[in-house]
């Protein structure tokens, strides 16, 4: 055989058998990429329907502890719903992210709905034992006055659970923004030298005031999370943050702007912002990028 034509071959043969292992390298990473990626959404799909399961119980409670058959009634309506969205959660697939959205939107509804019960069955016990004192007062009756305030410590105690419950933070209105190195917004992802993260608190009157330490995490399109180095610890384990932020919460809405500066390439593609603070996971988006 001529040698000019075995020389090419064997160059052509040789590129051959480096871009097939470079393929399966980048198969292997994406791979692992996606299993990371599962294995997220199905932690998020199971704390979801914890919530769901737990305030299915809390509506059950409540209702032992008040004579109103019109709340009770109320109340049994929106346990319904709540078993039934529940139901729905446990049919969808984690990978579907839009249904899971959906029922995470639902389960922000749930949680508010829940919230307004409690303060308004709080508030009916404040009244019950305003009434009881003065009961005490006009009729003179001080030992079954005692058992009805002690009735009504003991339904406080209890409700201090669900006010817990109740005082989880929402976040909100979440962005992304890609800025260029003057500030200006980046059209494409290869001009972004930072990356801008905006939410909203939601007001919750139910909650503690105080400082609040809020952490972004921003996973690429790959799965991998652009993170500084540092953690914290959610369900049990620490895992990456890319941006963290403490403000005081004093109760009523408030903005909150978080930034990553860029130190490493960055593609097209989808990438998915979730905000956490108190050990939950109180908001996540995802946004496009060309």
């Amino acid at each position: 055989m001529n040698k000019k034509i075995v020389i090419p071959l064997a160059i052509v043969i040789l590129l051959l058998a480096g871009g097939v292992a470079y393929l399966l390298f980048s198969l292997s990473e994406q791979r692992q990429a996606n299993k990371e990626m599962q294995e997220l959404a199905a932690l998020d799909k199971k704390e979801m329907e914890n919530e769901y399961e737990q305030f299915a119980r809390q509506y059950s409670e409540m209702k032992t502890q008040i004579n109103n058959d019109s709340i009770v009634a109320q109340l049994t309506q929106e346990q319904l719903r709540t078993q039934q969205l529940l139901a729905e959660l446990k049919q969808v697939k984690s990978s579907d992210a839009r249904e899971i959205a959906r029922l995470k939107k639902e389960l922000a509804t749930v949680r508010a709905v829940l919230r307004s019960y409690v303060l308004q069955i709080d508030s009916l016990n404040r009244a019950n034992q305003n009434l009881a004192r003065e009961n005490t007062r006009i009729k003179g009756q001080y030992a079954q006055a005692t058992q009805q305030i002690q009735g009504l410590s003991s339904e406080r105690a209890s409700l201090s659970e669900k006010v817990a419950i109740a005082a989880q933070l929402d976040a909100t209105n979440i962005s992304m923004a890609t800025k260029k190195k003057n500030g200006k917004r980046a059209k494409k992802i290869k001009d972004c030298k930072t990356i801008e993260v905006t939410f909203n608190v939601a007001k919750n009157v139910t909650a503690a005031n105080g400082m609040r330490t809020f952490y972004v995490r921003i996973a690429k399109p790959t799965g991998e999370v652009l993170s500084n180095g540092g953690t914290f610890s959610y369900e049990s384990r620490n895992i990456a943050y890319s941006m963290k932020k403490s403000v005081e919460y004093t109760g009523e809405e408030i903005s909150v702007t978080t930034y990553w500066n860029v130190t490493e390439y960055l593609s097209a593609g989808t990438y998915h912002v979730s905000v956490f603070t108190d050990g939950n996971m109180i908001g996540s988006r995802t946004f496009t990028v060309k």
